[in-house]
């Protein structure tokens, strides 16, 4: 086993914050390495929060013309701990997954999703702002241990109700 394998990393996943970042993500990613944003940021703010708690990856979403201070593109890819990302906001606009593909982030739907499909593992956090009906505010952890990776969708109800 490589080094870059052998450690548990934990990322933070989310999605489609529009403006504003629920503080209670502040909670959600205490202990997380890395964030991967997969758009509709929404302006500075959700990012200067997110960067205050760990390194950022994001892209721009549907919403987003650009983030000041910031190169955003409609896709990022990123490597962490020895697991290639790829990070787009609206998945319908991906095309055929690339070969050294680990894990796809995306977000886009406000609906929370995982699954693994031939070996790639699709993650949508699901919405930390602007929740569909009777749905929570959610965001994912993604955990990389001894080379597997699990991951969690974490509703923000359970930091306390909703600011």
């Amino acid at each position: 086993m490589t080094a870059e394998n052998t450690a548990r990393t934990r990322v933070g996943l989310i999605s489609d914050t529009h403006g504003k970042l629920d503080p209670r993500v502040l909670d959600a990613f205490e202990d997380v390495e890395h964030i991967v944003h997969a758009g509709d940021i929404g302006g500075l703010g959700p990012m200067w929060q997110l960067e205050s708690i760990a390194a950022v990856t994001a892209v721009l979403g549907n919403v987003d013309l650009e983030v000041p201070g910031y190169t955003l593109g409609e896709q990022a890819r990123i490597k962490i701990a020895g697991k290639q990302f790829l990070v787009i906001h609206d998945i319908r606009r991906l095309g055929p997954v690339p070969d050294d593909v680990d894990v796809v982030v995306h977000g886009h739907t406000h609906v929370p999703f995982v699954e693994d499909v031939d070996g790639v593992l699709l993650v949508n956090p699901g919405p930390a702002r602007r929740p569909m009906k009777d749905q929570s505010r959610t965001v994912a952890i993604l955990t990389i241990d001894g080379g597997r990776i699990e991951t969690e969708i974490v509703s923000l109800d359970r930091f306390g109700p909703k600011p």
